[in-house]
């Protein structure tokens, strides 16, 4: 396994020291590994709804209009918000 150093500024470090106090991570190798997976997973997820959107934009199928489909999206925030 490679060795990496970072620096961090101190409200960054007390905040990784905490979660290693939290008794959730061993040490801070395990907590910078944790988020990396993380970041990972979401950027696996983020490719996959990219390719959803450009496979659904190639087929040239919309069943509604742009005004209508963000009309909907906004309706739906507006009922999430409340």
């Amino acid at each position: 396994m490679a060795t990496m150093n970072i620096s961090l500024p101190n409200a960054m470090k007390e905040w990784v020291e905490h979660k290693i106090e939290s008794g959730r991570y061993a040490n801070t190798s395990d907590y910078v590994r944790d988020l990396i997976r993380k970041e990972q997973d979401r950027e696996s997820i983020i490719q996959e709804i990219q390719a959803a959107l450009d496979e659904g934009d190639a087929s040239g199928y919309l069943p509604y209009s742009r005004e209508e489909l963000e009309q909907t999206l906004k309706l739906s925030a507006g009922k999430d918000a409340a």
